[in-house]
């Protein structure tokens, strides 16, 4: 299979991009840096918040922004794109339509995985404006799986991990991860999906059960990534 170049639209959020480019050269099977993908990666921090922009239209869209940045990826010689931000993937179609290479679909890809694991009953950890365009629950019933989301309270709880902790820089406890785990896994999931990048990090922090009890989706997006470029993944 011809080796593809991967393009990342990246700065959605910035940590979150450079835990992704770290995961594919992780997951790639390689020996030499020679046998690694050739990947470009715009940490494009310009993009407005996706999920400011969803609540409420009359913040900035960043739309064109990406838009921009697929245009910028291709001029550079990109044979496919993918974006480390679940939250974007609400403007996926319109993003797809005006650029010239195929763009992976980090939520599809996600809601598959979970299908090949033989899940029956889902939880979907996001932000707020992930979950409020319903994005993963109708990709996850589209493969005959039922998706659960937090309450309320709960949903406040992983906002303020997302925004105040991750985004900011700052490490979690394990005592405020195991309150969002123990009331999922309290409604009968099969599964949780870590269905926001910056979930990663927790991930990667606190090195959960992922494929016996977790689905992180950027690790589902860096093996596709690597698939798809023609290459083999770990």
């Amino acid at each position: 299979m011809t080796k593809k170049t991967l393009g990342i639209i990246g700065g959605v959020g910035p940590l979150a991009t450079m835990l992704l480019g770290e995961m594919i050269v992780r997951r790639t099977k390689a020996s030499t840096d020679q046998e690694h993908m050739h990947c470009i990666i715009d940490n494009d921090t310009r993009i407005p918040d996706r999920t400011a922009y969803i609540l409420d239209h009359t913040k900035p869209n960043p739309l064109p922004v990406m838009v921009q940045d697929a245009g910028k990826l291709v001029g550079m010689g990109v044979d496919v794109i993918c974006i480390p931000c679940n939250t974007a993937h609400y403007f996926y179609d319109d993003l797809a339509k005006d650029t010239a290479v195929p763009i992976l679909h980090m939520i599809r890809e996600t809601a598959q995985k979970v299908k090949n694991l033989g899940a029956k009953k889902v939880g979907v950890l996001g932000t707020k404006g992930t979950l409020s365009t319903n994005l993963y629950q109708n990709a996850l019933r589209e493969q005959g799986i039922e998706p659960i989301v937090p309450n309320d309270a709960l949903q406040d709880v992983l906002m303020e991990i997302i925004y105040e902790y991750i985004k900011a820089g700052r490490s979690i406890s394990r005592e405020m991860w195991q309150r969002i785990e123990d009331a999922m896994f309290a409604e009968g999931c099969d599964y949780i999906v870590l269905g926001c990048t910056e979930l990663s990090i927790v991930n990667r922090d606190f090195a959960l059960d992922q494929d016996s009890r977790y689905v992180d989706a950027m690790v589902t997006l860096a093996d596709r990534a690597i698939e798809v470029c023609g290459y083999e993944h770990v």
